[in-house]
């Protein structure tokens, strides 16, 4: 795993990297709009730095005794290292120590990569959500998932 790594709250000036790192990730990426829109709302925005640059993110609203992992991605060049479990751990233990009972989160049906680090983590499929995400020819399934805490 990667030393020297650092989680904090993420701040407006963190977007511009963040962009980078989910423009780089996803296919459909969120706008910088969706980011400061999730930072005004309160939720909770974290950033991973390893030595001043910015590796990963998260993004986690609380509805109740629920927490929804609505964004986590690492940096493509250093995704496969334990980043993006180490800031779900994180996520994980946040939610416990705050008295959540449940987190939710969806997931590309394709993105097994993804579904393999949240089932090592514990989370179940709940549900299937069709046609929920965009793809170049149509729409995609998500898996809902649900971890007990």
């Amino acid at each position: 795993m990667p030393e020297k790594l650092s989680q904090t709250m993420m701040r407006i000036s963190d977007i511009a990297g963040v962009m980078r790192i989910e423009t780089g990730a996803y296919s459909y990426p969120w706008t910088a709009g969706n980011f400061l829109d999730c930072l005004k709302s309160g939720y909770h925005c974290k950033v991973m730095t390893q030595e001043g640059g910015l590796v990963g993110y998260s993004v986690v609203m609380d509805v109740l005794d629920e927490s929804h992992l609505l964004n986590l991605a690492v940096a493509p060049s250093m995704q496969g290292q334990g980043i993006g479990r180490m800031i779900l751990d994180s996520i994980i233990d946040e939610a416990r120590s705050q008295g959540r009972r449940r987190m939710i989160l969806e997931v590309r049906a394709s993105n097994l990569k993804a579904i393999s680090l949240y089932r090592k983590a514990g989370f179940y499929r709940i549900h299937v959500r069709r046609n929920y995400y965009p793809t170049p020819v149509g729409r995609e399934n998500a898996i809902v998932m649900g971890l007990d805490l």
